[in-house]
C-alpha cells in the first residue's frame, strides 16, 4: 500500500495479526528486490534487524562446488541481496506505514468483500474484540497471502503443491562461503542454507510430494539424520545434526500458482494471493515489490479513484507491465526446481549435471542465469536462451566425440524433457504477454481523463 501512502491518499490497512510473524519463508530478498525497496523509499526496513548482505550463491553437487556471484559491479556497494528474519522485516514495514498521518493500521480479519452491482466497494471484517465492521474504499487491494480466502472471486486459482520445505535454524554455523546462499543438489531434491542473522543460518530441506515425514513420532528427525545429513557439506554437518536434535522443526507446503486474474472493478489482487512460484530461488518478495512499483506508477497520475469501471479498464495494463520481472522469476523458479531434482531417468541426470557444469564455467555462463534469478535482468527471452544453451551444452557432451545410438536416444529425450519442463510454464505465464507485451492493447492504456 506504500505507493498510495506517500501520494497522500487515505489508506486503511487491515492486518489479520499485528504481532511479529514467525515464518520459514520470505527471508531472502534478491538484489533486484532491494532495488525496488530503494525505489519505494523503504530500504531502511532492512536496517536494524541484523539483516545479512548476500552476494551470490554457492552450488554443491557430488562433492564439487562452485561460486556464483551476483553481477553487482555497476551498482552502489549497498546493493546486494538481503537475508533476515521475515517477521522483523514485516514489523519494520508496518512501523514505517503506521508513521504516516494518512494511514490507519488496525488488526482485524477480513471475512468478505462488499459487492454492489459487480463492483467491490470495500470489505467486511471482524475486529480483535469480535465486533463486525465494514470499511469502504474506492480501491480495495487484496493481499491476504498464499492461504487467501478472498482470491476465488478475483482470479481463477490453479494451485500446484510440488513439494514442502522443512525448516531448521542452525546456530553459530560457519557456511563454506560467507554472505552467500548455498544450494545442495541432493537426492531427492535441493537443500538450501543461507544466513538470516549474524548468528543464525536458515536451512530449508525440500521434500517432494504433498506428504512429509511426521515430526511428532520422530520420522522427520530420522529422515533428516539418515537421508539429508550425509549429503550436506562436512563444514555444516555438526550444526545441522545439532539443529535436528534441538527439535524446532517446521514445515511449509511450497505452492505454485500462475497469475490468472478476473479484472474486477473496485478490487485488485496482489502478492501470493495472486501469483506464486516455487520458493527455491527466493524470488517471491522481488516479484511482489516489483508489482508494487508498477502499480504505484500507474496510480500516481490519478487524482480520483471513484470511477471503478474506468479504473479497472486502466489497471488491466498492470497485468502486462508486470510480466517481464514476474514471468522471468516465475519461469526460472519452476524450471530450476525440476532440473535440480534427482531423477532415475538418464536424460534428466545428464541435464542436471550439465546445468551444474554450465554454471561452473563462470563468465557469461554463470552471470547470465544469476542476473535473471536475482531480478537484475528481467528479460524472458534471455532466460529461454540460457535454458536451451544448457540443454545444447549437455547434448554436445553426449554426442562428442563419437555419438552412439544409445547416446543419440538419450540426447533426443533430453531435448524433449527440457521442452517439457519450460514450455508448460511459459504457456501458463502467457506467451504473448511474456515475449510480445507491446502487442497487447492494455500495454498502451492511458490514465483516465478527469471529468
Amino acid at each position: 500500500m506504500w505507493y498510495n501512502m506517500q501520494d497522500g491518499r487515505r489508506v486503511q490497512v487491515i492486518e489479520r495479526d499485528l504481532s511479529e510473524p514467525d515464518r520459514i519463508v520470505g527471508e531472502l530478498l534478491q538484489p533486484g528486490g532491494y532495488l525496488k525497496l530503494i525505489e519505494l523509499g523503504l530500504e531502511d526496513c532492512v536496517e536494524e534487524i541484523d539483516a545479512q548482505q548476500v552476494f551470490g550463491y554457492a552450488l554443491f553437487k557430488d562433492g564439487k562446488h562452485t561460486q556464483l556471484s551476483y553481477p553487482l559491479e555497476k551498482f552502489h556497494s549497498d546493493v546486494s541481496g538481503r537475508s533476515f528474519h521475515n517477521g522483523r522485516f514485516i514489523q519494520r514495514m508496518r512501523e514505517k506505514s503506521a508513521s504516516l498521518p494518512n494511514v490507519h493500521l488496525e488488526q482485524g480479519t477480513v471475512t468478505s468483500l462488499l459487492e454492489e452491482k459487480g463492483i467491490i466497494r470495500g470489505v467486511q471484517y471482524k475486529t480483535k474484540d469480535g465486533r463486525e465492521l465494514t470499511a469502504f474504499a474506492s480501491l480495495t487491494i487484496v493481499c491476504d497471502g498464499c492461504f487467501s480466502n478472498l482470491r476465488r472471486s478475483l482470479c481463477n486459482p490453479k494451485v500446484d503443491i510440488p513439494s514442502s520445505f522443512v525448516g531448521l535454524v542452525l546456530e553459530n554455523c560457519h557456511l563454506p562461503y560467507t554472505n552467500h546462499g548455498h544450494v545442495i543438489l541432493a537426492d531427492p531434491s535441493p537443500i538450501l542454507f543461507y544466513p538470516i542473522s549474524s548468528t543464525e543460518t536458515r536451512c530449508l530441506v525440500d521434500v517432494p510430494g504433498q506428504k512429509v515425514p511426521s515430526i511428532a513420532n520422530g520420522e522427520m528427525a530420522n529422515y533428516l539424520k539418515t537421508i539429508v545429513a550425509p549429503q550436506v557439506p562436512p563444514e555444516i554437518y555438526d550444526s545441522f545434526v545439532a539443529a535436528v536434535d534441538k527439535g524446532n522443526i517446521r514445515t511449509m507446503p511450497n505452492r505454485s500458482m500462475p497469475a490468472a486474474p478476473h479484472p474486477t472493478p473496485g478490487a485488485l489482487l496482489m502478492g501470493d494471493a495472486f501469483n506464486m512460484r516455487h520458493p527455491l530461488t527466493g524470488g517471491g518478495m522481488t516479484v511482489a515489490l516489483s508489482d508494487i512499483v508498477v502499480l504505484r506508477d500507474l496510480l500516481r497520475p490519478l487524482h480520483d479513484l471513484n470511477d471503478a469501471p474506468m479504473l479497472c479498464k486502466y489497471l488491466e495494463s498492470f497485468y502486462t507491465l508486470r510480466k517481464p520481472v514476474a514471468s522471468t522469476i516465475n519461469t526460472l523458479a519452476g524450471a530450476l526446481y525440476k532440473v535440480f531434482c534427482a531423477s532415475p531417468d538418464q536424460a534428466r541426470k545428464e541435464m542436471r549435471q550439465a546445468c551444474f557444469d554450465y554454471l561452473s564455467l563462470g563468465g557469461v555462463f554463470s552471470a547470465g542465469p544469476i542476473s535473471l534469478l536475482s531480478g537484475l535482468n528481467p528479460r524472458p527471452l534471455s532466460l529461454v536462451l540460457h535454458f536451451f544453451a544448457v540443454a545444447i551444452y549437455s547434448l554436445g557432451r553426449l554426442l562428442l566425440p563419437f555419438p552412439s545410438p544409445k547416446r543419440i536416444w538419450i540426447g533426443a529425450r533430453l531435448i524433449s524433457g527440457a521442452s517439457g519442463i519450460i514450455f508448460p510454464i511459459i504457456k501458463a505465464e502467457g506467451v504473448r504477454q511474456m515475449f510480445f507485451p507491446a502487442t497487447v492493447p492494455a500495454y498502451y492504456r492511458a490514465p483516465p481523463t478527469v471529468k
